[in-house]
C-alpha cells in the first residue's frame, strides 16, 4: 500500500497532541484502528490467483450494472447458446455452479438461458431490454486482477496449417496424440484440502515423476517411435502456436483436412514466450504480438529452440470431426465463446464483456482499436487463462481471425448473469 494512500493516518500520528492520559488513549485507539485497517487492506488486496472461487465474482446493484448493448447480430449468440445447451443437458442434476458466494443448479442455469432468449425476443428496444434484465437477473462482475475489476482480454483462433501424414524432408515436426503413460492424479482423493487439484505425471522405476517437458519431447524425442504422431508439420513455430491455440486444421498435400483438438497436456507450467522476449529486450512491450514473435524467430532462427523450450508446457491432440471443441465438449463460436478459468467462473455460464478489439491492415499491423460490448458464453479454458483477471476471446478460423487474436491485448470488464430466484 502506498504512502500516499496512508497519508490521512500518517498525519494523525505525526500531529502534536497535548501530553496526558486522554491524549495517549486517543493515540492508542488510533494505533489499534490503523493496524486493523491494514489487516483489512491485506485481505482485500490479496493477489487474484490466491482468491477462493467464491471471491472471483461479486454481485452488483443497479449502480454498478452496465448499459447492456449487443454489437453483434443475434444469430451467432443463439447458435452459441444452442451448442451450450448440449453441454448442460449432459450434466447430472446435482451439479452446482458457483456465482460469487451463491450456488446454482444445472436447471437454474438452463432456465436462465431460456428466460434470456425470451427477453431478447420480447424486448421492444434497448431500454426495455435493460429494464427486463435488471428486473429478472442477478448481475455479477469479475473482481479482475488485483481486485480492480479490470480484466485482461486476449484472443485465440483456429489455425489452418499445411502438414503431412508422413515424415518427409519438408515435414519434420510432429504433433502427438495423448501418450499412454501420461496419468492424471486427483489430489483430493488423498487429502480433503486438495479437493479440485490435480497433477499430471508418469511412473518411472515405481515412482511418480513429472511428465516430460517440451525440450525432452521435441529435442530428445522421448515420444518418437510409439505411433503417437497424428501429423507432421513443416515449421516448429507453427507447431508451437498450434499448442497455444489448442486446436487447428491440418491441410494435407492431397487437399484433405484433419481437425485436431486439445486432448491433454503434460502438466508443466505454462510460461509466456512473449513476456520472455520482452524481459530480454528482444521485442518492445508495446509492439508485442504473435506477429512480432513470429517475425523475431524468423529473423533469428538460431534462437527458435531456446525461446520455444522456455515454455515447458506441451499439448497433445485428438482428431475430431468438427472443431474447435471447447472445454465444455461442444464447438465454440467465433466472437461469442470465451475461455476463462472454470475454477473462478461458471463453466457454460452466460456472460457479457466490454473491451476493445484491434483493427488491422492486410499485413496484420494494428491500425486502431474498436470498442465492443456483447453477450458471450464461457465455453472454454486455457493453460494461461488463470484467475479472475484473464479472458481469451475466440475469433474464428483462418487468416483474418489470426490477425485479431494475435494482436488482442486489452483491458475491459466481465460480467455474468443468472436469473433471480422466485420467492
Amino acid at each position: 500500500m502506498s504512502r500516499r494512500f496512508l497519508n490521512p493516518f500518517w498525519n494523525l500520528f505525526s500531529e502534536r497532541i497535548p501530553f496526558g492520559f486522554a491524549a495517549w488513549s486517543f493515540k492508542f485507539f488510533l494505533l489499534i484502528f490503523y493496524i486493523s485497517f491494514l489487516g483489512g487492506c491485506a485481505s482485500y488486496f490479496k493477489p487474484a490467483d490466491e482468491l477462493p472461487p467464491s471471491d472471483g465474482l461479486k454481485k452488483i446493484g443497479w449502480w454498478g450494472r452496465p448499459n447492456f448493448y449487443n454489437d453483434l447480430e443475434m444469430e451467432s449468440l443463439l447458435s452459441a447458446i444452442e451448442k451450450n445447451n448440449k453441454f448442460l443437458n449432459r450434466l447430472p442434476a446435482d451439479r452446482v455452479f458457483t456465482y460469487g458466494n451463491q450456488k446454482y443448479s444445472v436447471e437454474e442455469i438452463k432456465e436462465s438461458f431460456r428466460h434470456f432468449i425470451s427477453i431478447l425476443k420480447k424486448s421492444e428496444d434497448r431500454s426495455d431490454f435493460n429494464y427486463r434484465i435488471a428486473r429478472d437477473f442477478n448481475i455479477y462482475t469479475s473482481v479482475g486482477f488485483d481486485n480492480t475489476r479490470k480484466v485482461l482480454f486476449t484472443g485465440y483462433y483456429e489455425p489452418v496449417i499445411k502438414g503431412n501424414f508422413k515424415k518427409t524432408d519438408a515435414y519434420q515436426y510432429p504433433i502427438y496424440s495423448k501418450p499412454d503413460d501420461l496419468i492424471e492424479i486427483n489430489l483430493g482423493d488423498f487429502k480433503r484440502g486438495f479437493k479440485g487439484k490435480k497433477i499430471i505425471a508418469r511412473i518411472k522405476d515405481g515412482a511418480v515423476v513429472p511428465y516430460h517437458d517440451r525440450k525432452s519431447i521435441d529435442l530428445s524425442g522421448f515420444l518418437s517411435g510409439q505411433g503417437l504422431e497424428i501429423a507432421w508439420l513443416s515449421d516448429p513455430v507453427d507447431a508451437f502456436f498450434l499448442h497455444i491455440q489448442g486446436s487447428g486444421i491440418i491441410e494435407m498435400p492431397d487437399g484433405s483436412k484433419v481437425n485436431v483438438n486439445y486432448a491433454a497436456a503434460n502438466g508443466r507450467q505454462y510460461r509466456s514466450i512473449g513476456r520472455f522476449l520482452i524481459k530480454e529486450g528482444k521485442v518492445p512491450k508495446e509492439l508485442m504480438s504473435m506477429k512480432a514473435i513470429r517475425e523475431y524467430l524468423k529473423s533469428h532462427p538460431e534462437e527458435i529452440e531456446r525461446v520455444l523450450f522456455y515454455n515447458e508446457s506441451y499439448v497433445f491432440f485428438r482428431v475430431v470431426e468438427q472443431g474447435p471443441i471447447g472445454s465444455t465438449g461442444v464447438p465454440v463460436t467465433a466472437e461469442r465463446s470465451i475461455a476463462s478459468d472454470p475454477r473462478m467462473f461458471p463453466k457454460g455460464g452466460l456472460a457479457y464483456i466490454e473491451t476493445e478489439i484491434p483493427v488491422t491492415d492486410v499485413e496484420g499491423n494494428v491500425t486502431g482499436w474498436k470498442k465492443i460490448s456483447r453477450f458471450v458464453v464461457a465455453q472454454d479454458a486455457g493453460g494461461a487463462i488463470k484467475g479472475p483477471g484473464r479472458v481469451d476471446i475466440f475469433f474464428g478460423t483462418g487468416k483474418e481471425p489470426s490477425k485479431l487474436a494475435g494482436a488482442m491485448n486489452r483491458e475491459g470488464r466481465l460480467f455474468f448473469l443468472i436469473k433471480k430466484r422466485t420467492k
